[in-house]
């Protein structure tokens, strides 16, 4: 029997709106309370440089409210270490970060920064921390994070789901394809394979079927249909989804 795929949702954008206004209305917290509610696996929200959504004192509030796991995103700084180090999430995920992008635009390139994440990784991992490098499902970041040492890694599926967006039966063979290679490759390395970045009702059952994948971190969409329908159905609807999908 293939393992249950897990459900991490991200909260952020929660935030967002409750930042357009400023106060306290909606408070990230109330989502996290719901993903819980409703069998939601973990909560995953990332504290960007520029504060746009998730701000500091909710990553307290959010560990207190709830008992699911915390998947704590952040880039690669000092910064985000000590803050990581001070609330010892579940887990960090380390992504790329630049102050002019609306969404993160794609994988981190481990490659290129390993000397800039060696001693992050290991100062995350000695305090206990499960950390995972976002990536893109490549043979080179692959390697890369089996260099550093992780035990997770979460592949970027934005090309995939630009590829259903565009209707390009080719490309999202494809782009299944390199993510489903990836994902053998990381589990019969000893890595754990997660992935996540643009998964819809629509699209998300294709990768869900992937059996090596151990989890899926959906935010943005979950939260834009909650607009219409209500958080709850929006992550119970998902949830469906993913389980048809196994």
């Amino acid at each position: 029997m293939t393992a249950k795929l897990r459900l991490g949702v991200n909260i952020d954008h929660v935030a967002t709106i409750r930042n357009a206004r400023g106060g306290d209305h909606p408070d990230p917290v109330r989502a996290a309370e719901i993903v819980a509610s409703v069998g939601g696996d973990g909560i995953t929200a990332h504290l960007r440089e520029d504060r746009r959504h998730i701000r500091d004192e909710d990553l307290a509030r959010i560990q207190t409210a709830t008992e699911l796991p915390l998947n704590l995103e952040m880039a690669a700084t000092q910064e985000m270490l000590e803050i990581a180090l001070r609330h010892k999430p579940h887990a960090a995920c380390i992504v790329p970060e630049k102050r002019e992008e609306r969404t993160t635009e794609g994988g981190l390139d481990a490659a290129g920064l390993h000397n800039t994440l060696a001693p992050i990784v290991e100062e995350l991992k000695a305090a206990g921390i499960r950390v995972s490098l976002f990536i893109e499902a490549t043979d080179r970041q692959l390697d890369a994070s089996l260099r550093l040492g992780v035990p997770v890694v979460e592949f970027h599926t934005g090309e995939y789901a630009h590829a259903f967006l565009d209707g390009d039966n080719a490309k999202i063979e494809a782009e299944l394809k390199r993510i489903s290679d990836m994902a053998a490759l990381a589990a019969k390395n000893g890595i754990e394979p997660h992935a996540g970045h643009g998964l819809t009702f629509e699209n998300v059952q294709p990768i869900a079927a992937i059996p090596q994948i151990a989890e899926l971190n959906i935010g943005h969409y979950l939260i834009g249909e909650a607009v219409f329908t209500g958080l709850e159905p929006a992550i119970r609807r998902m949830r469906e989804l993913m389980d048809e999908a196994r």
